[in-house]
């Protein structure tokens, strides 16, 4: 059987060029989709596959992202004493337990796999998952529950991939895939760039 996946890398560290101007002050990852910020989104799906451990490689200028995750007494003391307890209980999705979030700085854009890296003194021996925050997949299932769900079917690496336009190729990485059969669900990759 499979070791459990319960670490997640959460690569961070990107200027966020093409939602300029707005990502100039503001990291990518806390611009907000309808209510909350992108990687709210990223980690409310972490927990609900099991993910306990949260690592995030980021760079200079994110620490409206390390704030974010952060408790923040003296406003939950204003809601408290307002008796806003339903904000309280939104703010609570905010706040990670100590030692359940870990900081690592990638101190040059090196890419994606640079990135994983960065985090594999943390990461060990040990399984793990790495989620993009700006990749927000609506699913009646969550996307990473599949995938470990999957992992824990075969013992083998998961890669979350979609179609794109040929045009658009040199944005995104490539898979070679097997046309043998499949379920529909998995394939298998015979290689990647």
């Amino acid at each position: 059987m499979a070791k459990k996946v319960t670490k997640a890398i959460f690569p961070v560290a990107g200027l966020g060029t093409r939602f300029l101007p707005a990502t100039k002050s503001v990291p990518k990852e806390i611009m907000t989709l309808v209510d909350r910020p992108l990687v709210q989104y990223a980690i409310d799906e972490a927990r609900a596959a099991g993910i306990k451990e949260f690592i995030f490689v980021t760079s200079r200028g994110k620490g409206a992202l390390e704030d974010y995750f952060d408790h923040s007494p003296v406003l939950e003391q204003e809601l408290r004493s307002k008796g806003k307890t339903e904000l309280l209980e939104i703010l609570k999705d905010t706040n990670m337990d100590s030692g359940a979030i870990a900081y690592i700085r990638q101190h040059k854009a090196l890419g994606l796999g640079h990135a994983v890296w960065c985090a594999r003194r943390l990461i060990g021996n040990e399984p793990f998952a790495v989620m993009l925050p700006d990749d927000v997949i609506a699913a009646d299932k969550p996307c990473l529950q599949q995938m470990i769900e999957a992992y824990n079917e075969t013992g083998g690496n998961m890669v979350a991939a979609m179609e794109v336009n040929p045009e658009k190729s040199s944005s995104y990485g490539m898979l070679d895939i097997d046309d043998g059969p499949s379920d529909g669900a998995l394939v298998k990759v015979k290689g990647m760039v």
